[in-house]
């Protein structure tokens, strides 16, 4: 699939993993907090009992904060393995996940696709207080923050983009949507049918075989010139050769 249909004003993007580091940043709390419990434990092992019953909290009604999935993710996950689990455990998740820096690329081709002329957009399964500290991060270039805290729902739920449709005032005709987690993002693009461009960061994490991106890059800083290939690049009015 290439990408096609009018020139998008918006590009909406995930943040963790597409914009911000999160597995590296993950893998430095979950150290912190382990560390602490002593044993030999295996952090990736932890990780994906953690990711599972994030996943299923996220999807339970009624709706709880990040924090609050976090906190309850982590204390299920470290009964599996046997660990005691203390409210500072969460606390020190949490705060860390503000400071996860973004990737080296991020900040410079967020500003290419400003001075193009495009307004930006994070879509984000968090929590505002929590983004807060990512977004500080990323040069000033985003326009608007879109949470699964003002939504009240988690992606892939069809509610959260919606949500983030409404708020900005615009149609899927109007956005591509740029996102890494192709369980989250591209599911939701499948069943909504909007513009997407997956960024395969080499994580391992693949498609569902019925989820097509409409390009796949491996780095945002590839953006520009997928966009451009479709002359999505110049501003409205610009001429070439002006």
């Amino acid at each position: 699939m290439t990408l096609t249909g009018p020139k998008p004003t918006w590009l909406t993007f995930d943040c963790y993993g597409t914009l911000i580091q999160w597995d590296e940043g993950l893998l430095a709390a979950m150290d912190s907090i382990l560390s602490a419990k002593g044993g030999d434990i295996d952090q990736k092992a932890f990780i994906s009992i953690y990711d599972q019953h994030e996943h299923a909290l996220e999807e339970e009604r009624p709706h709880r904060t990040f924090a609050e999935v976090c906190a309850l993710a982590l204390e299920r996950a470290m009964a599996e393995f046997g660990l005691p689990f203390e409210v500072s455990d969460a606390e020190i998740l949490t705060s860390s996940i503000g400071k996860m820096p973004p990737f080296p690329e991020v900040v410079a081709t967020l500003g290419k696709l400003k001075d193009a002329g495009f307004r930006l957009a994070i879509i984000s399964n968090t929590d505002d207080a929590i983004i807060a500290g990512n977004v500080a991060q990323l040069g000033g270039h985003i326009d608007r923050v879109i949470t699964a805290e003002q939504a009240g729902a988690y992606k892939p739920s069809s509610q959260i983009f919606h949500h983030a449709w409404k708020s900005l005032g615009i149609g899927m005709e109007d956005l591509v949507h740029i996102c890494a987690s192709p369980h989250l993002d591209l599911v939701a693009a499948r069943e909504l049918s909007f513009r997407t461009v997956w960024v395969d960061r080499g994580t391992g994490r693949k498609p569902l075989a019925d989820c097509r991106p409409n390009e796949i890059v491996p780095a945002l800083n590839k953006i520009p010139a997928i966009l451009a290939a479709v002359g999505w690049m110049e501003r409205q009015g610009d001429q070439h050769g002006a």
